[in-house]
C-alpha cells in the first residue's frame, strides 16, 4: 500500500476494495436495520427509522441490492437482528459456493450506550456485533453506525477522526476484509436535525450517494468518496451545535486493492444540472419541507442527482436572496435542471419547514366499539344503539408533527321489531355504516398520548324488514364532529387507543296533516383500538 501525499489537515480514509467495474461481478447484500427506541434510560429518537427506510430504498435503487438480499428492520430486537444477519450469512455462503463474490453492508441506525447497540429494551454488544461481522462468510463486510459513541467500536483498531487516507489503486487484486464507518467518537453524541429530517451523517453520507459526494465526476459514488463526503459535512454542520462537532471514524482491516462503487448516478431517471448552471450550494425539497438532498456545483461542470420520481423544489441561496425553482423527476426519464425554472425570492420564502421532530409513519388498527343517539326515544324506535366493529389507517407526522390524519370504517348491526303505535311487531334487521375521516393532534407523556380533534363522518343507517312486509328504509347524511382519546404505547410498534366521538347531524320529519321539519340530533361512540405501527 502506498499513501497519497495530499493532505487536508488530516489523512484521508483508506479504503481497500474492489471496483464493481472488475471483470468478476460482485453479489450484494444489505441488512438495514431503524431503531428510535433504546430503553427506559434514553429518549426516543426522532429519525432512526427514517434514515433507514432512506437508505435501504436508495441501496435498492442504485446500489444494485436486489430486494430477495436485503432486509429492512425497523424497531426490531437485538434477536431479531442477529436472525435477519444468520438468514443473509446463509444466502451469502450459498452464492460463494457457487463461486460468486460477495459483499455484505450492515447498516443501523439508532441507539448505542455502554458499549452496546441499544434496540429497544435488548441489547447487542458491540464485541458480539463485530465478531459476527468479522466472522461473516462475504467478501466484503461493510458497517455503517449512527448512533451515539459509537466509535467505540472502532476505538481498538485503526480509528480516526479524519476524513480517510488515500491508497493507491494500481494493483489487481481483490481487496477482502471488514470496514467499520461510524458517526462519531467514541465519547460524541450523534446528532439530528429537524430541518434535514434525519442525522446529520446519514442525511449528507445519503445526499452524498445521490450525487453530491461524485466529486470525479463520473457519474459514480465510491464508498472512499461517500465516507469523505459525510464526514466533511457532518464536521462542519455540528461545529456550531450545543453539543460540539461531531467526527465519524472509520476501522479498517483488509486486503488488496481498490474502490468499491456503491452507487451508479447512471440510471434511467434523476436530475442533471448541466454545466451552463450557475455554481453554488443546490438544495432538493420535497413536498414535506425537508431536504432530501444537496449539491455542490462548480463552475463549468455538469452534475447528477439521482433524485426518485417525484416533485421537488430546488434552492439556491445567494447573498441576499433566494433562487427558487420547482422540477419534476418523472420515472424514467432524466430531466435537467434549466435555469429558467428559478425565480428570485426572498428569505422568508425559503421552502424548507423544518420543525418536524420525526418522520411521517403510518399505523393500521382494528377496533370495536358502540354506537348510540342520545335522544331516548330516536334510539328505541328509529335509529338504534348498535356494536361496531372495523378498521382504520392512520398517516402521523405528514402535515407537522404530532398531527395524525385518519380514515376508518365501521359496520354495526341488530335485529329488532317495530314498537311504533300500529306498527308493532315486524321484525327487521337494522344495519349502520359509518366512513370517516379525522385530524387529530397529539400530546406525547412517556407512553401515553392523548389526543383531540375533529371528524367528517358519512352514516348510513337502514332497516330491512323480514318477509317483505314494508319496504326498506334507509337515511344517510354527512356528520360533523369531534374525537378525543388516550393511546398507550403497550410494545415498540403495538399500541392500544381508547377512544370519545361525539357527533351532530339533522334529518326530516314528516306527520301526517303537516310541513316537513328538520330535527337536530346528537349521538356519541365508544370504541377500544389496536394498532399496529408500520
Amino acid at each position: 500500500m502506498r499513501c497519497s501525499r495530499r493532505q487536508l489537515g488530516a489523512l484521508t480514509l483508506g479504503l481497500l476494495l474492489a471496483t464493481a467495474a472488475q471483470a468478476e461481478p460482485l453479489r450484494r447484500f444489505a441488512l438495514i436495520i431503524g431503531n428510535d427506541e433504546g430503553g427506559s434510560d434514553t429518549r426516543p429518537l426522532s429519525y432512526a427509522r427514517e434514515d433507514a427506510r432512506k437508505m435501504h430504498g436508495l441501496l435498492s435503487r442504485l446500489g444494485g441490492v436486489s430486494p430477495s438480499d436485503s432486509r429492512l428492520l425497523l424497531n426490531d430486537d437485538a434477536q431479531d437482528v442477529l436472525s435477519a444477519l444468520a438468514n443473509l450469512e446463509a444466502r451469502i455462503q450459498a452464492a460463494r459456493t457457487r463461486g460468486e463474490r460477495t459483499a455484505l453492508l450492515v447498516y443501523y441506525s439508532g441507539h448505542a450506550k455502554d458499549g452496546a447497540l441499544r434496540l429497544g429494551d435488548t441489547r447487542l454488544p458491540f464485541d458480539t456485533f463485530k465478531k459476527r461481522l468479522a466472522d461473516a462468510p462475504a467478501d466484503i463486510r461493510i458497517a455503517i453506525l449512527d448512533s451515539c459513541r459509537s466509535g467505540a467500536l472502532t476505538r481498538t483498531k485503526g480509528a480516526r477522526r479524519a476524513p480517510a487516507f488515500e491508497i493507491d489503486s494500481g494493483a489487481t487484486r481483490d481487496a477482502r476484509g471488514l470496514v467499520i464507518l461510524t458517526s462519531s467518537s467514541a465519547d460524541e453524541d450523534s446528532q439530528e436535525s429537524d430541518v434535514i429530517g434525519g442525522s446529520y451523517f446519514s442525511h449528507h453520507l445519503t445526499s452524498g450517494l445521490l450525487g453530491d459526494a461524485d466529486r470525479s465526476g463520473d457519474g459514480q459514488v465510491t464508498l472512499f468518496e461517500a465516507y469523505s463526503h459525510a464526514y466533511d459535512r457532518t464536521v462542519a454542520d455540528t461545529a456550531g451545535s450545543s453539543a460540539g462537532p461531531q467526527h465519524p471514524t472509520f476501522s479498517y482491516d483488509l486486503a488488496g486493492n481498490g474502490d468499491l462503487v456503491l452507487t451508479n448516478l447512471r440510471t434511467s431517471e434523476g436530475l442533471v444540472v448541466p454545466r451552463s448552471a450557475p455554481g453554488g450550494a443546490y438544495y432538493f425539497v420535497n413536498p414535506s419541507g425537508l431536504v432530501v438532498a444537496e449539491l455542490e456545483k462548480a463552475p463549468e461542470t455538469e452534475r447528477r442527482v439521482a433524485l426518485a420520481p417525484g416533485t421537488y423544489r430546488v434552492k439556491r441561496r445567494l447573498e441576499d436572496r433566494l433562487r427558487i425553482g420547482e422540477v419534476e423527476v418523472r420515472r424514467g426519464q432524466e430531466t435537467v435542471l434549466e435555469e429558467f425554472r428559478f425565480r428570485d425570492a426572498p428569505f422568508s420564502d425559503d421552502p424548507v419547514k423544518g420543525g418536524r421532530g420525526r418522520g411521517s409513519f403510518w399505523t393500521v388498527g382494528l377496533t370495536g366499539g358502540y354506537h348510540s343517539f342520545f335522544d331516548r326515544d330516536i334510539r328505541e324506535s328509529l335509529f338504534l344503539s348498535v356494536p361496531l366493529v372495523g378498521g382504520e389507517v392512520n398517516l402521523h407526522n405528514y402535515f407537522r408533527e404530532d398531527w395524525v390524519w385518519g380514515f376508518d370504517v365501521a359496520l354495526g348491526g341488530r335485529a329488532a321489531k317495530l314498537s311504533l303505535e300500529n306498527l308493532s311487531g315486524a321484525s327487521y334487521r337494522y344495519s349502520v355504516l359509518n366512513l370517516g375521516t379525522s385530524l387529530t393532534a397529539e400530546w406525547h407523556v412517556g407512553d401515553l398520548a392523548p389526543f383531540a380533534g375533529a371528524r367528517l363522518a358519512y352514516l348510513y343507517m337502514g332497516r330491512k324488514f323480514d318477509g317483505g312486509v314494508f319496504p326498506d328504509q334507509f337515511y344517510a347524511t354527512f356528520s360533523p364532529g369531534l374525537v378525543a382519546g388516550l393511546r398507550y404505547r403497550l410494545l415498540r410498534s403495538l399500541h392500544l387507543t381508547g377512544r370519545g366521538r361525539l357527533h351532530y347531524l339533522t334529518y326530516n320529519v314528516h306527520e301526517e296533516g303537516t310541513e316537513n321539519s328538520n330535527s337536530s340530533l346528537g349521538y356519541w361512540e365508544l370504541s377500544a383500538l389496536v394498532t399496529y405501527e408500520l
